[in-house]
This record gives C-alpha cells, structure tokens and sequence, in this order.
C-alpha cells in the first residue's frame, strides 16, 4: 500500500519474482484492457483519466478470477487492491474461499511532496496521460479519503509493515525484505 507514486508497481514485481509468486496489479490490467479498447478498458479508461478509482463491482471481479490462477496459488503480491474498505471485506471472502490469507501489508511511506515529483517525471519518461499534476494531486487526496483507512484496519490485524519508501529503489526493496515476517 501507498500513495500513487510511492513505488508500489516497482517493489511489487520484485517482491513477486523473490517469493516466486504471482505479480497482481490492477492498474497494469485496466491499462492492458484500456490498451485493447475492451468494453472494461472503456469503462476504466473514463475513470482512470479522471483520477478516481475504477468501481469496485469491476475490480473485483477480475481481481478474484486472477487470484484463482495457478500462478498465484502459492505466493503473490496484490499491487493496487484493495483500496477501499469495501474492497477489504470483499478480499476477506475471496482469500477465505481459496483457502488462503494475507501474510502481511506493507505500507510504503514517502514525503508527498517527492510522490507529486516523481510523477510528473513518469509522466515525461513513460508518456502516461493519466499523470498530470492537476491529476496527480486528486488522486493523492482520492488516496488520503479512500485507501489510507486500509491503514488503520490491517494494523489492526497485526498485518501492517511500515517500510521508508524514499530512495533509491534497490535501497527500499531491501527495506521491504528486511521487514517481511519470517
């Protein structure tokens, strides 16, 4: 978990390929169906443009078939879900169904100011329309509204690490390797 632009996607896949387990990220799916002009890329596309999440009944759904593939039987790594408090109850039902849990939630932490920074960057360097400032600052506080009261739910449970998301990548993903329960 993080802010839009805290590395997530960055540390997702690298954690993913160290446990050996599925990389599941949301956001790498609309953009793929966004891609392919699929009815769901459309329908994500309105969304995404503006900043908002794409609605949980979408999510979801494809969220729960991609958890049911063999390639995330073992191990994975959720990269943008959930996000929002329905999201988790909704989490809780399709991991009880598999017959899995969560081993832990990880928090990457980062100045907001550095997180507006490094997504103007992305947006030269990776040409994303959906990353424009006036964008960018409405997902940070579509983030502070929605996903940030995940925080308080999975520390509940014992499940949150925090991990200093600022720095190099390489020095945050030891971080993040450093603070996984063993």
């Amino acid at each position: 978990m993080g802010p839009p632009g805290a590395g997530k996607g960055t540390q997702a896949v690298g954690l993913a390929t160290l446990l050996g387990g599925a990389h599941i990220s949301t956001g790498d799916i609309f953009r793929a169906n966004v891609s392919q002009q699929t009815e769901l890329g459309q329908a994500a596309q309105r969304y995404m443009d503006a900043g908002e999440y794409v609605p949980d009944e979408i999510t979801n759904a494809m969220v729960k078939d991609r958890l049911a593939q063999d390639d995330a039987r073992d191990a994975f790594i959720l990269d943008g879900y959930p996000r929002t408090v329905d999201q988790v109850s909704t989490l809780d039902g399709i991991l009880e169904s598999l017959g899995t849990k969560l081993d832990g939630v990880i928090e990457l932490v980062v100045d907001p100011e550095e997180l507006i920074q490094r997504l103007l960057k992305r947006a030269e360097t990776s040409g994303r329309a959906d990353d424009t400032e006036d964008v960018i600052r409405h997902r940070q506080e579509v983030y502070t509204n929605e996903t940030a009261p995940l925080i308080e739910i999975y520390g509940g449970r014992g499940l949150l690490i925090e991990v200093d998301g600022m720095g190099e990548a390489d020095e945050v993903g030891q971080r993040i390797v450093d603070a996984l329960p063993r």
